[in-house]
């Protein structure tokens, strides 16, 4: 479990995140939506690190990460999965190259044992035996799915996926939702995912967290979001004609490709 308690983060003197508290469930996917701009991206940046936030505690499993030194938080970012927004492969490594590279950077495991464990990672994905492609051969859902072989290749505890939809057609798009919750569940990992795509919102949004104008505004399900009176949340969800069908519409309609 993550828990965040009273973050603040400002900006020039600007604030972003204005005393945030929420916790992320294990073995769940936790989903923080918003607005461009409303603060979802600066708020996991901060629980991992990547902005000091001014104010507030991070607990990862009860470890206060902001009170930690350089040390404490470099052993617990070996815990950590991430999964960018844009795959944030290296063109010039191949596939298994590119999974083996937090090993070799993190781990002192055999050569051996590397490639067993990259093997095991690439067949989790379906990727099984595509080792020797570079991303200038792979699909944009090739791509995320080596990016999620990646992040799970240490087999951490937390997993943080930015926007992993991005790009993609929603077919490929259902498919990469389904395989980071499938992971979530069979490797009991806290997941965070920041996304704005209402579609994936419904398809696996286990806990679902809203950002406005850097406050926690409401947090649910996805079936509670179907029923949500806050004004802010509806005016985000329901905005478009699309959306709109989707409040209408049964889960097993929603998974279906026709209805797009």
């Amino acid at each position: 479990m993550i828990e965040v308690k009273d973050l603040y983060k400002s900006f020039s003197g600007e604030s972003v995140l204005d005393d945030i508290s929420v916790s992320f469930e294990k073995g769940k996917t936790n989903l923080i939506i918003g607005r461009s701009g409303s603060g979802k991206t600066v708020l996991m940046k901060c629980i991992v690190g990547l902005h000091e936030a001014d104010k507030g505690s991070v607990f990862f499993d009860g470890r206060d990460f902001l009170k930690m030194n350089f040390k404490e938080r470099q052993n617990l970012r070996r815990e950590i999965g991430m999964l960018f927004q844009g795959s944030a492969l290296f063109d010039s490594l191949t596939v298994e190259e590119n999974v083996m590279f937090p090993l070799n950077m993190f781990s002192d495991m055999t050569p051996g044992d590397k490639t067993d464990r990259v093997n095991f990672c690439l067949k989790r994905v379906n990727l099984e035996n595509e080792n020797a492609l570079y991303p200038g051969e792979l699909s944009g859902g090739m791509k995320k799915r080596v990016a999620i072989a990646r992040a799970i290749v240490q087999n951490p505890k937390y997993l943080f996926c930015d926007e992993p939809n991005s790009g993609l057609d929603p077919i490929t798009a259902l498919l990469i939702d389904d395989l980071i919750s499938e992971i979530t569940k069979e490797f009991d990992i806290t997941t965070i995912v920041n996304t704005h795509d209402m579609n994936s919102v419904m398809e696996i949004g286990e806990k679902v967290v809203f950002i406005h104008e850097g406050r926690k505004c409401w947090e649910g399900t996805k079936e509670d979001i179907l029923n949500s009176e806050d004004v802010n949340l509806n005016d985000f969800v329901f905005a478009s004609n699309f959306a709109k069908k989707i409040k209408a519409m049964t889960t097993d309609e929603i998974r279906d490709p026709e209805n797009y």
